[in-house]
């Protein structure tokens, strides 16, 4: 009789395969490259989550390997960025975007968005990115569309950045100070493959997909990769021979054979990462690693905004805020659930190894949250 597999044995499954409980010390592009895309909304975290899953790496290691072109950012899928290797968006990028860009036509039309003023952009970054450094921060880029005609105030501009990011003509580079410059995608990073042809490019990144965040179900494919579930389902069902399935309260989940025959099941682990974290954001159902209960306090208000999280076993058990010192970093952990000794001790532990990848020791405070339902 197989095993009987339970909510719980998903979380720490899911660490083991997103290489969180384990991490490999590699660089961040093959980090990256591993999970096929990562959450990339909020820069710093998303450094911090590229390093999370690099072993020894520092972050001025994850900035290198975008400044040398080895990660990009775009918004490949569901309107977000996302952190990933050049070779995977350029993947990535057709499977989804005709039913993205068809959802933005209203919003289009009231920012005055036309096909025509989108071209008219694109000739115009790309003569900017021609000349000069070939980089431009988001100010700069703004104002080649201004010169050109084309408005950028109340969001149209983020609009017509995103339009051309989706065409696979710009993308998130190098640094310019915190922030990332606008390179043009082919110039930047050149391809050095063939894109597959769309359904092989399906059943790679469902394979993909299934291998870096398993157990997952065909429904958390199709929403992390804006997908039709007929898609979705059929490139689950071309590699399924590659993935062993689980059963869960009568619900089947894909995952690497590997990560079942590997994972400790039986072995603690405290971990923090960063807000929208792949961990938390790379479900549709996240109820195997947040507890309903405390939904509200991983994002307050339903705003969209995930705070970074505390995660014992795979499961989130509370919150932390970061203040960046000039010689160290202000952290204040506020835990909705008590822990052991030795998971303080964890806790301790997993913040000096972000204080090592920023390179500034961590000032560390710990409160408990009482909320109705906490345990």
């Amino acid at each position: 009789m197989g095993r009987s597999w339970k909510q719980s044995d998903i979380a720490r499954l899911r660490l083991h395969a997103q290489e969180i409980l384990t991490a490999a010390e590699r660089d961040p592009a093959a980090a990256v490259d591993a999970m096929t895309a990562m959450q990339g909304q909020d820069l710093p975290g998303t450094l911090w989550a590229i390093g999370l899953r690099t072993g020894a790496r520092t972050e001025a290691d994850v900035r290198d390997a975008f400044d040398t072109g080895a990660i990009v950012r775009s918004w490949p899928m569901r309107g977000t960025l996302h952190a990933l290797t050049p070779g995977t968006l350029r993947m990535i990028l057709p499977l989804s975007r005709d039913r993205l860009v068809t959802s933005l036509r209203a919003r289009h039309r009231e920012l005055g968005i036309t096909a025509s003023d989108i071209a008219d952009a694109a000739r115009a970054a790309e003569a900017g990115l021609s000349t000069g450094s070939g980089r431009l921060s988001r100010t700069e880029l703004f104002a080649v569309f201004e010169a050109a005609g084309q408005p950028t105030a109340g969001q149209r501009g983020s609009h017509v950045a995103f339009m051309l990011a989706q065409s696979g003509l710009l993308c998130l580079g190098p640094f310019i100070g915190k922030e990332q410059a606008f390179v043009l995608l082919d110039d930047w990073a050149p391809m050095t493959t063939t894109v597959p042809d769309r359904d092989e490019a399906l059943a790679t990144v469902a394979l993909r997909y299934f291998r870096s965040h398993g157990p997952a179900t065909v429904a958390d494919f199709a929403w992390w990769a804006r997908l039709t579930l007929t898609d979705a389902r059929s490139s689950a069902a071309a590699i399924s021979d590659q993935l062993s399935v689980i059963d869960v309260d009568g619900t089947d989940y894909f995952v690497a054979p590997e990560v079942i025959e590997n994972t400790p099941l039986a072995k603690p682990s405290v971990r923090v990462l960063p807000g929208f974290d792949e961990l938390l954001l790379g479900y549709t159902d996240r109820s195997a690693v947040l507890d309903p209960r405390h939904s509200a306090l991983i994002v307050p208000g339903n705003n969209g905004v995930f705070k970074a999280t505390v995660v014992v076993n795979g499961h989130v058990v509370g919150t932390w805020l970061r203040r960046d010192r000039a010689k160290a970093v202000d952290v204040t952990a506020q835990l909705f659930q008590q822990l052991s000794p030795t998971q303080e001790r964890d806790l301790v532990a997993a913040f000096e190894q972000y204080g090592t990848f920023r390179g500034k020791p961590v000032e560390l405070k710990v409160v408990s949250l009482e909320t109705s339902g906490a345990h």
